[in-house]
């Protein structure tokens, strides 16, 4: 056990025995999840639908900019698209604990194809209007309190225990795989034919992760619940609250959700008034955020084991809210690009730590619930500091609101290292408990009580 992190067991897999040997390689290890069809099929077809996702959010974000010109009307939009996932998130979570998680995964799916194909549609026949992206936004927030932690939760499903830590890395390295091309191509689409290709061209990316869910061969099943469905709820916000290591986890992704996070609903601001960018500036603003954040998933997928990640967690949103710091005081272009590397790298591994650990601590009879509340503190929460931040940019400017949300970043960190000592016990034996009930080896058990 590492005498500052979170103590946690190495996960014992057939590929990390043969590196642990000598047989097998690094690489191996960083894509051990792939030797799973099912999450062959998940991670091709996402990677497709992601990618035009966030084409879609860049273009929806200079959209709403173009038509008003409103840093508030920004952040209000980020409202609309996130808050619901606050709302509604535990009964997503509430459905993927008594729900088969595929036929879930695959009707939030069609439903969000639904909706881009509307907005592309509208855009189009130049019909939109603010109030329209707003309604869509908020019908999107609403599929996404059920997908998340419907997907989330799924992983598991996918790949078993022996891999989780791995998919979910691979899960993030797609992500931002995604965040990095997307942006790219979608500040070259609105610069040249407009919004409305890019929210047609993410309709369409929706065919690729639907016939990928359709093609698998999972163990998925309905998990029948003798409690009624608000004991079923309540049941999750009791385990969260009074299991110490995932309280506090979930209080600091909250606190960096509200205060630093809308950062990103403030970029077209950056990339327009202060940097002289446009919306190809804007792309690449939001692409380089994305390297930054896929090299900080690859370098959780280069890890054979969970230990010491809460230690990461801790100097990862110190980081965070450091790198916002001086992003926030620089007024060329190419630097701010590059100081945009460490703010995805350090985000990105702080949430991808957080998940890991919180998934290797619960049980999976609570898992749907636990990760809906994931879902509130890390999406959730955004689109609260999203209104905040467009508000307090109104009066601040941008640059100001951004840095206040990284000051306040670093004083969750601090907090956060100072209760590591108090959790590190109660976290070694809900691993040891949970490596036992997923049928890990003795030995493997054994050394996670002596770490």
């Amino acid at each position: 056990m590492s005498e500052s992190g979170i103590p946690i067991q190495e996960t014992a897999t057939a590929n990390g025995a043969e590196v642990a040997a000598g047989r097998g390689s690094r690489w191996q290890v960083a894509w051990r999840a792939l030797r799973h069809r099912n999450f062959q099929l998940f991670f091709s077809g996402q990677l497709i639908s992601l990618i035009g996702t966030w084409m879609q959010t860049v273009a929806q974000s200079w959209l709403v900019y173009r038509l008003t010109g409103s840093a508030l009307l920004l952040g209000s939009v980020g409202f609309a698209s996130q808050i619901p996932v606050f709302l509604f998130a535990p009964l997503g979570g509430i459905t993927a604990d008594r729900v088969n998680r595929r036929h879930i995964v695959i009707s939030t799916q069609v439903a969000a194809m639904l909706l881009a194909f509307i907005l592309a549609v509208l855009t189009l026949l130049h019909k939109v209007q603010v109030w329209h992206v707003f309604v869509l936004a908020s019908l999107l927030g609403v599929v996404n309190a059920f997908d998340i932690p419907g997907r989330q939760s799924f992983l598991v499903d996918m790949v078993g225990k022996e891999d989780l830590m791995n998919a979910i890395a691979l899960n993030s390295s797609m992500f931002n795989g995604a965040r990095v091309i997307g942006p790219a191509i979608a500040g070259i689409l609105v610069a040249k034919i407009g919004e409305g290709w890019c929210f047609f061209a993410n309709a369409v990316s929706y065919i690729a992760v639907i016939i990928g869910l359709l093609m698998m061969r999972v163990h998925s099943p309905v998990r029948a619940s003798q409690a009624s469905p608000f004991e079923h709820l309540m049941e999750g916000f009791h385990f969260v609250n009074r299991t110490a290591p995932i309280r506090a986890l979930l209080l600091l992704l909250g606190v960096v959700s509200l205060v630093g996070m809308p950062y990103v609903v403030l970029m077209p601001i950056f990339a327009d008034q202060i940097l002289h960018g446009g919306a190809r500036g804007l792309g690449i603003l939001m692409g380089a955020t994305g390297v930054g954040a896929l090299l900080g998933a690859l370098t959780l997928a280069f890890r054979q084991g969970v230990k010491g990640l809460g230690s990461w967690v801790a100097w990862c949103s110190a980081g965070f809210g450091a790198s916002l710091i001086v992003f926030a005081t620089s007024h060329t272009f190419w630097l701010s690009v590059i100081l945009l590397l460490p703010v995805g790298y350090t985000i990105m591994l702080q949430m991808a730590s957080s998940n890991t650990l919180i998934q290797v601590m619960v049980p999976d009879a609570l898992r749907g619930r636990v990760m809906a509340v994931y879902s509130m503190m890390f999406m959730g929460m955004a689109p609260i500091g999203a209104l905040l931040g467009g508000a307090l940019a109104e009066r601040l400017g941008a640059p100001v609101t951004v840095a206040i949300g990284g000051l306040a970043s670093i004083v969750g960190a601090c907090w956060f290292g100072v209760q590591l000592p108090k959790i590190r016990v109660e976290a070694r034996r809900l691993i040891v408990a949970q490596a036992a009930a997923g049928g890990e080896p003795p030995e493997m058990t054994v050394q996670a009580v002596e770490d």
